[in-house]
């Protein structure tokens, strides 16, 4: 029988191929070149428009998904949502614009929600999933391509320590959920921030728009992102504290060698 773990990926390198990147294509590809010319800016080879550029960013979460699936027959849970993820925020866009070259009212506070819906959506998933077969948790960080979980479970059957050990895993899951409750705010307050003086009906509405959407991709991993690896550490020295009491294991005992 072959060994689920090679086919593992790491949860961190699918969310950067499967999210950051289609995001990241969206915020610099989207530009309109037709725009550009009129503004008297320079079109770069990669200014594609909108359109296109949703196309582009939906193809890589697209391939790597099919990828996945032909190799493992599983499907790839990050694949689904970097395309949820691309066709939120190409989809926003679209609406946003109008023909004119203007863009629609309130559209920080609607791009704001939308950045704030994933990881609302993901933190209520984590709680709701807790007791089902397949917990998030278990997606994102308790899995086998980090922790050595067979033998974890054979020392927890050993000790007869069944109710401490969900009792460690469901403090795991809520410290994980809460991290992601934490980025829907900082995403919507974010949002706020950027978008805020943005003048929705001046000639380079649009041009702007795009600018404030990748101010907000960057801007996003240090306001955002750092906090949330921070808290990820603490939830995962927490999880790794409640394990080795229960189990008598030692660190490297619990996780896999890298």
């Amino acid at each position: 029988m072959s060994d689920p773990k090679t086919h593992q990926e790491h949860p961190l390198a699918n969310i950067f191929v499967n999210v950051l990147i289609p995001v990241m294509v969206l915020s610099y590809m989207s530009k309109d070149p037709e725009l550009q010319e009129h503004l008297g800016k320079a079109v770069k080879p990669w200014h594609i428009g909108p359109l296109k550029a949703i196309i582009v960013a939906l193809a890589l979460p697209l391939g790597y998904g099919i990828w996945h699936f032909v190799k493992t027959r599983k499907f790839n849970f990050f694949s689904g949502l970097g395309l949820f993820s691309v066709l939120l925020t190409g989809g926003l866009t679209l609406y946003l614009w109008n023909k004119d070259g203007t863009v629609k009212e309130h559209a920080g506070l609607l791009f704001g929600i939308k950045e704030a819906a994933i990881p609302l959506a993901l933190g209520i998933g984590v709680l709701l999933s807790r007791r089902s077969t397949t917990p998030l948790l278990n997606v994102f960080l308790y899995n086998d391509s980090l922790f050595d979980i067979p033998k974890i479970e054979r020392a927890v059957e050993e000790r007869d320590a069944t109710a401490g050990y969900h009792q460690v895993k469901t403090q795991a899951t809520l410290l994980f959920a809460a991290s992601f409750f934490i980025s829907c705010v900082l995403n919507l307050a974010l949002a706020q921030w950027f978008f805020r003086g943005f003048d929705r009906t001046a000639s380079d509405a649009l041009e702007t728009y795009n600018g404030i959407i990748g101010k907000l991709t960057g801007w996003g991993f240090a306001v955002i992102g750092i906090p949330l690896l921070v808290f990820l550490f603490f939830t995962l020295q927490r999880l790794l504290k409640g394990l080795r009491e229960i189990t008598g294991l030692k660190d490297e005992e619990l996780l896999l060698p890298r």
